[in-house]
């Protein structure tokens, strides 16, 4: 059996490959969108902004299955590419085993203290109802949860990326009609959102588990060795992935914080109408980059180092042509996009609009800094790749939405994330020259 990965792609069937994962990433965060965009016209802002005060949590959660569906595939497809298949199989199944053991016991643990955990997220008085109920459904479906963000990865690495688009665009179809039902007709408010985005774990994580139980599959389940090496691995390969979500839930505990210190509900309402724009644009450069990594680790693994330049070529040059594509449809569809979730004449929706402007800049620059991450985990580099996502999360934005508005007032918070991704592409840059695999070598040697 041919490995898809392993032929020769040219810009055509790069994208073409890549594809199903970008529009799966898109589907996936319209999980949430499609949530506020509920909330916000059936239910109100106040509950809007409920939603965004408990989604630092969410994007922890997210945070570990992607670190261990990026990282596993790093570790899978070299395995593949090394041609120990049977070895490849064996990580596989252990570190889906891990992933569900790790939403059984997040489960059980968030339910256990959900009412502190509100409240540190930083929930008012006034909020609490809607994010209780919120996230205690969410907690409920963890496993299923973190299984399906662990497969949009591993269908991929599997060579099936159009099967992992089919159930994402179906979970999410299916998140749509179930949010009307909830919402609308049965009047269930935020409850209701949090329901049918659970369901629409499901989808994805059930058939997902059922598809990887048939042994004709070239990955497929098997008994899981106690591979501690590999899984020690695989964390480190996915510890940036890791660190750009969580930074993400970060990032928004902070722009809340600082919202809620300068003009209350009102400015959460108001970050959580931009922030929904952001996942949509910035799940296209993870979607592509996450899609053309399986290829990246596959020719590391073999040792194809000319086709891992070409590929390497390829996937900037589109980032590029994105990143600029998005900036520009930003800039245009701001307005459309803040009347969507606010009301036009409400201050929150003023303060939307005018931030939005602001905050777009950053598309500019996120998508090189995403794809230099996902570069160097594919080569199972964790550490620069932890070191990229760090420096343009936890060190750049969180220092610059915290100081930045002692002197600016509130168009510093907006100006915090633009900032953070300008200074870190300048990192990224650096870091992918010195790597040695984006350029030929002056001499050509030939190896055995």
């Amino acid at each position: 059996m041919t490995n898809p990965l392993s032929k020769d792609f040219n810009y055509k069937s790069l994208l073409m490959f890549a594809l199903p994962t970008a529009i799966m990433m898109v589907v996936v965060s319209l999980y949430t969108i499609v949530d506020g965009i509920f909330i916000a016209r059936y239910v109100g802002s106040n509950a809007l902004a409920s939603i965004n005060i408990v989604s630092p949590f969410y994007s922890a959660i997210l945070a570990i299955g992607v670190m261990l569906g990026t990282g596993g595939s790093a570790i899978i497809a070299k395995r593949m590419g090394e041609g120990v298949i049977e070895k490849a199989r064996k990580n596989f199944s252990m570190i889906v085993l891990t992933g569900f053991i790790a939403g059984v016991v997040i489960s059980v643990v968030g339910l256990v203290f959900l009412d502190p955990l509100i409240y540190l997220l930083g929930s008012s008085d006034l909020l609490f109802g809607y994010c209780k109920d919120y996230l205690q459904i969410l907690l409920v479906f963890m496993p299923a949860f973190i299984l399906q963000v662990m497969f949009q990865t591993l269908f991929v690495t599997a060579g099936k990326p159009k099967l992992g688009l089919t159930l994402i665009v179906g979970a999410g179809v299916l998140n749509i009609i179930l949010d009307y039902v909830f919402i609308v007709v049965m009047e269930l408010g935020v409850a209701g959102a949090a329901l049918g985005t659970s369901v629409g774990f499901m989808l994805p994580a059930v058939v997902g588990v059922g598809y990887f139980l048939t042994k004709r599959n070239n990955l497929h389940f098997t008994k899981p060795d106690a591979d501690w090496r590999a899984l020690s691995k695989t964390c480190t390969n996915g510890s940036s992935e890791m660190v750009t979500n969580l930074a993400n839930g970060i990032m928004v505990f902070l722009f809340n914080y600082q919202m809620m210190k300068y003009v209350g509900e009102d400015g959460v309402a108001a970050i959580t109408t931009v922030l929904y724009a952001q996942f949509i644009f910035t799940a296209i450069y993870f979607g592509f980059s996450t899609g053309v990594a399986p290829i990246l680790s596959y020719n590391y693994g073999s040792g194809n180092t000319e086709r891992l330049r070409k590929v390497f070529k390829m996937s900037i040059t589109t980032i590029v042509i994105l990143s600029v594509s998005a900036f520009v449809l930003a800039m245009i569809l701001a307005p459309t996009i803040t009347n969507i979730f606010l009301q036009e004449g409400t201050y929150a929706h003023d303060l939307a609009i005018s931030g939005f402007y602001i905050f777009a800049v950053e598309f500019l620059f996120c998508g090189v800094n995403v794809y230099a991450s996902a570069f160097f985990t594919a080569l199972s580099n964790g550490k620069v790749s932890a070191f990229i996502s760090l420096m343009r999360t936890f060190v750049f934005i969180a220092i610059a939405v915290l100081v930045l508005p002692i002197y600016m007032g509130l168009d510093g918070v907006w100006i915090a994330v633009p900032l953070a991704e300008f200074l870190t592409i300048w990192i990224s840059i650096y870091l992918i020259k010195s790597s040695g695999y984006t350029r030929a070598p002056k001499t050509q040697t030939v190896s055995s």
